[in-house]
């Protein structure tokens, strides 16, 4: 094996290995944000992580993050809950801080 070889290798390695702490981390934050849309639904326990890997399957409907915002906000607005917009996405900032710090992604 030559050493073009093995950096070609140790590339893809790295490229792979991002990749899953890549999605690792936006599961984390999709589960930390829907235990946080939880706790305002008035969830708790075994309800609060149910609630919390539905907003995780939602956030499997398409890149980014609007999915997860799009499905917490028909919830809140189904429970007339007065949180906005802004509210929701600086939630989102918080949770990928919090979610890249216990992936080890700083």
């Amino acid at each position: 094996m030559t050493s073009f070889d093995n950096r070609e290798n140790a590339f893809e390695n790295k490229f792979a290995h991002d990749e899953k702490l890549d999605f690792t981390t936006e599961a984390r934050l999709s589960k930390l944000y829907g235990l946080w849309a939880a706790e305002k639904l008035g969830l708790d326990g075994a309800n609060a992580q149910t609630y919390a890997m539905q907003v995780v399957e939602a956030n499997l409907e398409e890149p980014g993050f609007q999915d997860i915002i799009r499905k917490v906000r028909a919830d809140f607005d189904e429970k007339n809950l007065d949180i906005s917009d802004h509210v929701m996405e600086a939630e989102i900032e918080i949770c990928l801080k919090k979610a890249k710090d216990q992936v080890g992604k700083s």
